[in-house]
């Protein structure tokens, strides 16, 4: 019995300690547990994987709008005039700004229509003369966002982050979406607006 436990020592001083010490040091030695393993996983998930949800929103671009067209939209919800008027806001990618790139007076949608680019985004604010079915007239004013197909993703991004903006800065409650400029007509206009009586 003395010999057997002397054995087992002299084989535990040849393996350089105990069976459980051994297993200890592997991690030390380049050989990684299971679990140090999993860690290892996650840790690399982390850096390397999706990023998580809720900063999405932190590559979408906001841009400010510019004073002038914050005075210029002030005094446009309260002009005077009796026929349809216009903006025509673009974003300058440069700056990172909204600002405004035209305005017609006594203009149509029609003719408005022919005024937006077909492949690149515009805000348009809209005063249309308003006839209702009983007589009465009105100049409701009208926020129209034109997104057409074909744009690219880079400015549908800018301008999608930049709407709200905008609206918020017009202080506009009717706000609208074409996807194609030919969709601007005065039919398509009266449609939407039937909803607000």
């Amino acid at each position: 019995m003395q010999r057997e436990r002397q054995r087992q020592m002299q084989r535990k001083d040849r393996l350089g300690g105990s069976p459980e010490l051994k297993s200890n040091t592997s991690c030390t030695t380049g050989q990684k547990a299971p679990n140090s393993e999993l860690q290892d996983f996650n840790r690399r998930g982390e850096t390397t994987g999706d990023p998580p949800q809720g900063r999405m929103s932190d590559s979408l671009v906001v841009c400010d709008v510019d004073p002038s067209l914050i005075e210029k939209l002030k005094k446009f919800r309260f002009q005077k005039e009796t026929s349809n008027t216009a903006l025509i806001m673009k974003v300058d990618k440069d700056r990172q700004l909204v600002i405004l790139e035209e305005e017609f007076q006594d203009i149509s949608l029609e003719q408005l229509s022919s005024e937006l680019p077909e492949r690149q985004p515009r805000f348009i604010v809209y005063s249309y003369r308003y006839t209702h079915d009983d007589g009465r007239i009105s100049y409701p004013l009208c926020f129209i966002f034109s997104s057409p197909a074909g744009c690219k993703p880079e400015q549908q991004m800018m301008y999608a982050g930049s709407k709200n903006r905008l609206v918020q800065a017009a202080e506009l409650t009717k706000v609208f979406e074409i996807r194609s400029t030919e969709e601007l007509t005065e039919q398509w206009l009266k449609e939407r607006l039937a909803f607000f009586r």
